[in-house]
């Protein structure tokens, strides 16, 4: 059997996100949505307790949840590249996401 396309170019998305989060938990139920249809890689960065925290922490303090969506070959996240990510911010849905993977694997 062959891989499909889309399998091919997956998709990784990175959840930014802090404890006691009554959106992040939202955020997590909405990704669990995306995953039943669209398998994609998955990183969650506490912002708060990850060793990398404390950079992300002063971009996203107050955004939290946050998620970058992108080709799951890319190079992982750095707070200097913060301006090419693509993401989605606060409250969003599951069309919204699949959306922003679409653009991404279009790219």
């Amino acid at each position: 059997m062959r891989p499909t396309i889309r399998l091919l170019q997956a998709c990784r998305i990175t959840l930014f996100t802090r404890e006691n989060c009554g959106l992040c938990s939202d955020a997590r139920s909405v990704l669990s949505n995306v995953w039943d249809t669209r398998p994609f890689q998955f990183k969650e960065i506490d912002i708060v307790k990850s060793e990398t925290g404390p950079q992300w922490r002063e971009l996203y303090d107050f955004d939290v949840p946050v998620i970058h969506i992108s080709k799951s070959s890319a190079a992982e996240e750095h707070p200097q590249s913060v301006s090419d990510a693509v993401r989605l911010m606060h409250r969003f849905t599951t069309d919204q996401v699949k959306a922003k993977m679409d653009e991404v694997e279009r790219a």
